[in-house]
């Protein structure tokens, strides 16, 4: 069973920053994709950023320029640099990694969450 472990959100004003990490633990064998998505009160959850094992990243339009994926593959770590940020982006946000758990069984697991609040 893989366990993801999100911190670093917080309350910050708008135009500030925060980094958001993601920790990785438990029993699998390969980790393919990992990634950030949120969830704003009265709406659904949608993506913001994924990372694939490659190197190669995806953002929502929304985010482009502002917000920058990366993973320390060494230490099953996924991090999310927020810069510039607004208050629609406020939010909670989800940490979710897929891969392989052995040989034979994907996984496709969910952290708790984190609350980002950004005030204006």
């Amino acid at each position: 069973q893989v366990q993801l472990v999100e911190s670093g959100g917080g309350l910050v004003q708008a135009g500030g920053s925060l980094r958001l990490s993601c920790v990785a633990s438990g029993r699998f064998f390969s980790i393919n994709a990992m990634g950030w998505y949120r969830q704003a009160p009265g709406k659904q959850r949608e993506l913001v950023a994924t990372i694939l094992s490659g190197g190669s990243t995806n953002y929502a339009d929304s985010v482009k320029g502002r917000f920058t994926i990366s993973r320390d593959t060494a230490k099953n770590t996924v991090y999310l640099q927020m810069n510039s940020l607004k208050p629609e982006d406020t939010a909670v946000y989800y940490c979710n990694g897929q891969g392989m758990g052995d040989v034979f069984h994907k996984f496709d697991s969910w952290g708790q969450g984190t609350q980002v609040t950004v005030s204006s």
